[in-house]
C-alpha cells in the first residue's frame, strides 16, 4: 500500500461518518489457502452464531479469490456461509483441480523432441504442465455466479473484488462488482490499475493461473483482450483494493509462515549440495507467492503513527481522516513442513512425478504445498486455521467490537485514509 492509496482512496470524512463495512481479504497460496476456511471458522467460533456474515467486502487473489467468490455467492446465508464453504474443500480432490497425465505425457515428448530438434521442441511445448479444465469444471459447479449479483442487490454484501496480473500489458488488475449503492469510481495508481465487471469463472481462473504451471487466461478490459496469470505476482498492495470499496475495517487472512521451515538441516540436503529441480522450483514459486500483507499492514502503522504525532503537534484538533482498524490473521508454524508429511496423499501420478523432482522430501516437499488437494493435508491446515484463531481470541473480539486491537507482534494496526 502506497501513502497515496492512504491519502486518496476515499472521499473527505462526513459529519455523520462513514457507514460501518468489514472487509475480509483473502491472500493466494494454492492449496495453502485452506488454512484461510479454518481461520473463518474459528472467527465464527469467537462471535457466536448470527444470520449476518462478518464480511461486507470481499477481496481475493489467487485461490483466496476462488474462497471470497464462495463466500459472496453464499453471503446470504450469514456466517452459514463459511461451513459451506469448509464442506466444498471437504469434498476438493486434487484432480479436481488439474490433471497431470499432461506433465508426464509433455516430459516424455521433451525427451524425444530434444534428441530430433530444439527448434522443434520449443514449437511444441505445452502452454502449462497441468491442465486446469477440472478446476474450471469445479467452480462453474460451486459457484452460481448470478447469485453473486442478487446478493449485492439484496445488500447481503457490498463488494467483491478479485485481482489478476495481465502478461500482455504488465499491469496489476482489480476486478470488482458492487451493490448499486456503493459507487466506486475505478482507481489507477503505478503498475496497478482495476475496472468494474461482474465476476465471472474467467476472473477467478486467471487470478489462480499460476505461471508455467497453468495457462494464461483471457478477459476484456478497456475494450481489448489481454492474458493473465496469478494475481500474487506483482501484487504490492493487497489492502488498496479493500480501502478503494470503502472499508472501515480489514480483516486480513494470509497464508505465508514464519520461516521458511529450516529444512537445510535435513540428511539429504548437506551444505554445498547442488539444489534438486525441486528446491528451485519452490524457491520461485515462494516468490510468485511473496506474502506482501505484513508490509502492507507495517505502512498503515506507519502512517497512523505519522497522524497521531500530527493531531498531538495541533493540540489535538480534528484532521479530516478517519482510521481504519486492521487485523491480519498468518498460519503459525511452517506450511512447508505440514506438507511435507502429507506429501504422500498426492495422487499417485502427482506423487511420482514431485519425486522425479527431488519434490517429496526436503526443501522440495515445499512444491507440494501449492498442489495438495487432499483431505488430509487440507484438515490439517484448517485445524491449525482454526487453533490460530482462537488463540486470536482477544483481538479477534476486540475488532468486531470496533475497539482498538491489541498490539501482537505488529499485526493489528489502524490505518488513516481520509
Amino acid at each position: 500500500m502506497t501513502l497515496g492509496t492512504v491519502f486518496s482512496s476515499l472521499a473527505p470524512m462526513s459529519d455523520s461518518g462513514p457507514p460501518p463495512r468489514t472487509a475480509l481479504v483473502l491472500m493466494g497460496g494454492g492449496a495453502r489457502t485452506a488454512y484461510q476456511v479454518g481461520a473463518m471458522q474459528g472467527i465464527v467460533q469467537i462471535l457466536g452464531p448470527s444470520p449476518r456474515a462478518f464480511f461486507d467486502i470481499l477481496v481475493g487473489t489467487s485461490a483466496g479469490a476462488l474462497n471470497a467468490a464462495y463466500l459472496a455467492c453464499h453471503a446470504s446465508a450469514g456466517q452459514a456461509a463459511v461451513e459451506r464453504l469448509a464442506a466444498f474443500w471437504g469434498t476438493l480432490r486434487s484432480d479436481h483441480v488439474y490433471h497431470v497425465e499432461s506433465l508426464r505425457s509433455a516430459h516424455q515428448g521433451l525427451r524425444w523432441a530434444t534428441l530430433i530438434s530444439p527448434a522443434w521442441m520449443l514449437r511444441r511445448l505445452p502452454r502449462s504442465f497441468l491442465d486446469a479444465e477440472p478446476l474450471a469444471r469445479s467452480l462453474r459447479r460451486a459457484v452460481d455466479f448470478g447469485r453473486i449479483g442478487l446478493a449485492l442487490r439484496d445488500r447481503h454484501l457490498q463488494a467483491l473484488a478479485v485481482t489478476a496480473s495481465s502478461y500482455t500489458s504488465g499491469l496489476h488488475w482489480t476486478f470488482y462488482q458492487t451493490a448499486d449503492a456503493l459507487k466506486v469510481e475505478p482507481w489507477q495508481h503505478p503498475g496497478r490499475r482495476s475496472v468494474a465487471q461482474p465476476v465471472a469463472a474467467e476472473h477467478l481462473l486467471a487470478s489462480a493461473a499460476i505461471p508455467f504451471v497453468f495457462p494464461a487466461v483471457p478477459l476484456q478490459v478497456n475494450g481489448r483482450t489481454e492474458y493473465f496469470g496469478d494475481g500474487s505476482m506483482r501484487q504490492l498492495a493487497p489492502l488498496s483494493p479493500a480501502f478503494h470499496l470503502g472499508a472501515t475495517r480489514i480483516l486480513a487472512i494470509g497464508v505465508g509462515q514464519p520461516e521458511r521451515s529450516g529444512m537445510a538441516d535435513d540428511p539429504d540436503e548437506s551444505a554445498g549440495q547442488y539444489p534438486k529441480m525441486a528446491q528451485i522450483a519452490t524457491h520461485a514459486m515462494a516468490s510468485v507467492f511473496h506474502d506482501t500483507l505484513e508490509a502492507d499492514v507495517e505502512q498503515a502503522l506507519r502512517v497512523n503513527e505519522g497522524l497521531r504525532r500530527l493531531r498531538q503537534a495541533q493540540g489535538g484538533a480534528a484532521l479530516p481522516y478517519r482510521t481504519v482498524e486492521v487485523l491480519s490473521l498468518q498460519p503459525s508454524c511452517s506450511l512447508d513442513s505440514l506438507a511435507r508429511e502429507h506429501a504422500r496423499s498426492l495422487p499417485e501420478p502427482a506423487f511420482k512425478l514431485l519425486k522425479m523432482l527431488g519434490g517429496t522430501q526436503g526443501a522440495g516437499a515445499a512444491l507440494a504445498s501449492y498442489l495438495l488437494f487432499e483431505p488430509p493435508f487440507v484438515q490439517a491446515l484448517m485445524a491449525l486455521g482454526r487453533a490460530d484463531a482462537l488463540a486470536q481470541r482477544e483481538r479477534i473480539e476486540a475488532f468486531f467490537a470496533g475497539r482498538p486491537v491489541p498490539a501482537a507482534g505488529g499485526a493489528g494496526s489502524h490505518a488513516a485514509v481520509p
